[in-house]
């Protein structure tokens, strides 16, 4: 099940952010915030329709965030492609 597999995925990402050994600066956790939440609101949206609107720039965005952090990040940057791949899995 796509959704709960994102679930999980957000549930991870949201593990770290709240991990104050976490070596991310302000400005990481707070586009990585930002990029929860508005999953978060998707997902929301995608469980009240029938039939999810496509959203690339979502997508997108958490795609630039994963070439980001893959260098000093690679665990969460491998969460991001995962939530990336579930996203395209489920048709937003």
């Amino acid at each position: 099940m796509p959704t709960q597999r994102l679930k999980a995925q957000l549930e991870s990402l949201q593990d770290t952010l709240n991990d104050p050994n976490a070596e991310l600066t302000a400005e990481e956790r707070e586009a990585l915030q930002n990029m929860a939440n508005n999953i978060y609101a998707r997902l929301l949206t995608k469980e009240s329709e029938d039939q999810p609107e496509e959203d690339p720039t979502l997508v997108d965005g958490v795609h630039l965030m994963a070439e980001q952090f893959a260098v000093r990040h690679p665990t969460l940057a491998g969460t991001l492609r995962s939530v990336m791949q579930t996203l395209s899995d489920m048709g937003i």
